[in-house]
């Protein structure tokens, strides 16, 4: 009978325990940044730029804490740099028409806005965080002020160099650039999940 019952004990012991399906992230109630993303949105403070980066498994909290906000920096560069590449294919397609009187101009323009990318990406500023403990997990928010990146492309040099109706044109269309962002990164959340909320950064 002890024989019987210590091998039905084994053999029920040697069943694989099936683990509790992951949560999902919703359930940690994390603030709206960390579902929303990435993007180009307005908040409290105006327009702004934002990336979010996660780090997992890292037993360094400093380390951790870095490579999060580091891959925080790294998304919103993307962010940008797709604002970016659009505001220099729009004064592309804007010089084919004829409306630069010289190549200098596009040279000009297109030197400004190298310059002025450089220079706005150093004003990123990490301004948030969210740990998930039971996920070993970081994460950041990173934000770059609108108003700043207008305020560099007015400061430059090469810029001041363009005809007053040029620079006026090409922060105009940066402006609506930066809307026609805010409205496709709206819609693109809302349509993946319904419970996201406007200006909820």
């Amino acid at each position: 009978m002890i024989l019987i019952l210590t091998v039905v004990g084994t053999a029920c012991s040697g069943i694989p325990t099936i683990p509790d399906p992951p949560k999902a992230l919703v359930e940690y109630d994390p603030p709206k940044w960390v579902l929303k993303g990435g993007g180009a949105y307005s908040d409290g403070e105006g327009e702004a730029f934002y990336g979010v980066g996660s780090a997992t498994g890292i037993k360094n909290y400093s380390l951790q804490r870095t490579v999060s906000d580091d891959r925080a920096r790294g998304d919103l560069a993307k962010v940008f740099e797709m604002y970016m590449n659009s505001l220099t294919k729009d004064y592309q397609a804007h010089t084919t028409m004829g409306s630069f009187d010289n190549s200098s101009e596009e040279q000009n323009a297109e030197v400004a806005l190298k310059l002025v990318v450089s220079q706005t990406m150093r004003g990123v500023v990490i301004i948030d965080h969210f740990e998930i403990p039971e996920r070993r997990e970081f994460l950041s928010l990173a934000r770059l002020d609108y108003d700043v990146f207008k305020q560099n492309i007015e400061k430059n040099k090469q810029f001041k160099m363009l005809p007053n109706k040029l620079r006026k044109e090409i922060k105009n269309r940066a402006d609506a650039l930066h809307e026609e962002m805010k409205k496709d990164t709206e819609k693109l959340k809302i349509e993946e999940q319904s419970f996201f909320a406007e200006d909820d950064y």
